[in-house]
């Protein structure tokens, strides 16, 4: 007599952005049976990503205890993905202007260092952001100066070969002192595509539906029964035993067809691309802080490969915008974004909003390193609306949140989250209740996203980014 087939869960994933794709990669690999509907033509075609944001050294106004979580959390992303960072430091930089001090910064990055050295001493594979024992270096103006006149090798290794073209082009008088450069490292959105994609391809759990959108839901006799329209625009039915929202700033319209009330907040934002020709140097990332939303907001330059920069600038007429912040009602969950933002959403951006933007930003930018202003506007920005949960604008570590009838929201604010945010879901939900999860490592849990081969991962994200009228410089790896 044949014993009974064990129930394999099956799981309704809405959304294929960083969150939805990386839980699908999770679930997958744990042989869950996953049914990821994204309503685009790819995975993870949201707001701009382009660092790491591991130990929220960017960040002044979160507190200590989300910058380890975004260090922990970007440990266990970078060992899931290992294909994705480019590898460079950032500099960190204090304009004269600010109101704060440069040292503010460094009681905490000795805090993250510590705990960097401990998730290295607990398992050598963390050793991601290298070396611990280097994890910041400061810089005084006269060490500044004395880099300024030295010749950069082709493959800079140490912060002093990093900082040599930061101490040749920036504007040194600007700046308060110590500068710091911290092991933080840039994250290509476009490779992170490219290897769930992959991944998603070689589960046969997995099934990918591009272009279709949920439409109905109802929870019956402990099920969702889902409406969706496919990718032939036909009204087709799904049935399964879980449902995880993962629609990024559209996850309160989710939550509202569900009938499941959620207070959070919607923030659109744009980072701007450009090519810098001129430039003979294999830049570091470079971050001036400033006070958000004012004129005088934080300048990021942040390198990629053949020569194309992404700016961002902290302020309304940049990055921010005056009326993008909103936040969800009563009568719903989903914030609503001005018509004029929406559009650019729904329709893209309009060519002469695109050049007015994005040559403010060089100009933010060249304000410090005044040799910016060469630099040409390349194309579209790379946009998207965040989501906040809850009312606190600051926020940025967050993951996952629970509702009942098998129901879940993935509210992740920075990419990292999501990995963990996954695996809360399995716990939860005893997805995998025969295993324990947590003595497997990253790697043994994920082999077939841990065991990409980078050559085939830079192929299909260079091919993502000319498909989406980007540059493929985005999607090369860039640094060492």
């Amino acid at each position: 007599m044949k014993t009974s087939e064990k129930h394999v869960s099956r799981v309704a994933i809405i959304g294929g952005g960083v969150a939805g794709a990386t839980a699908a990669v999770h679930l997958g690999e744990l042989g869950i049976e996953v049914f990821l509907l994204e309503r685009g033509d790819g995975l993870v075609n949201g707001p701009p990503i382009c660092h790491l944001h591991a130990g929220g050294n960017l960040y002044r106004e979160i507190s200590e205890s989300q910058c380890l979580q975004l260090l922990r959390q970007s440990v266990e992303t970078v060992r899931l993905y290992p294909h994705t960072l480019n590898k460079r430091p950032t500099i960190i930089a204090t304009p004269v202007e600010d109101p704060h001090e440069p040292g503010l910064l460094l009681s905490r990055l000795k805090v993250i260092k510590q705990a960097y050295q401990q998730l290295v001493d607990e398992d050598p594979r963390n050793q991601v952001l290298g070396d611990p024992g280097m994890y910041y270096q400061l810089y005084s103006r006269e060490e500044l100066e004395r880099l300024k006149h030295s010749a950069q090798p082709e493959l800079p290794q140490s912060f002093d070969d990093w900082v040599i073209p930061f101490a040749r082009h920036t504007d040194l008088d600007r700046l308060k002192y110590p500068v710091v450069a911290v092991q933080e490292y840039g994250w290509s959105v476009f490779r992170l595509a490219a290897s769930a994609t992959l991944t998603l391809s070689r589960l046969p759990g997995c099934h990918l539906m591009t272009r279709s959108t949920l439409v109905d839901s109802v929870f019956k006799d402990n099920q969702w029964r889902l409406k969706y329209i496919d990718g032939q625009g036909q009204l087709s039915d799904l049935n399964v035993d879980y449902m995880i929202n993962a629609c990024g700033y559209q996850t309160g319209k989710i939550d509202d067809l569900t009938r499941h009330h959620c207070e959070r907040m919607v923030e659109f934002k744009a980072a701007y691309v450009t090519r810098w020709a001129e430039t003979q140097f294999v830049w570091p990332e470079v971050i001036f802080h400033g006070q958000r939303g004012t004129p005088l907001g934080m300048a990021q330059l942040t390198p990629y490969a053949d020569g194309v920069f992404q700016l961002h600038g902290m302020t309304t007429d940049i990055t921010l915008f005056k009326d993008g912040l909103v936040k969800s009602s009563s009568d719903s969950s989903q914030p609503d974004l001005p018509g004029y933002l929406q559009m650019k959403l729904d329709k893209g951006w309009e060519p002469e909003m695109t050049e007015l933007r994005t040559k403010r930003a060089i100009e933010h930018v060249g304000q410090f390193i005044p040799d910016y202003y060469q630099a040409e506007v390349l194309g579209k920005p790379l946009y998207g609306a965040q989501q906040i949960p809850g009312q606190d604008a600051s926020l940025r570590a967050a993951d996952v949140s629970f509702s009942s009838q098998h129901y879940a929201r993935m509210e992740i604010v920075k990419g990292s989250s999501a990995l963990e945010a996954a695996r809360k879901i399995v716990d939860r939900w005893q997805l995998v209740p025969d295993s324990t999860p947590e003595v497997f490592s990253v790697e043994e849990q994920h082999p077939v996203c841990t065991s990409l081969h980078a050559d085939e991962v830079e192929k299909l994200a260079v091919e993502m980014a000319e498909a989406r009228n980007y540059p493929v410089g985005l999607a090369k790896v860039a640094g060492v």
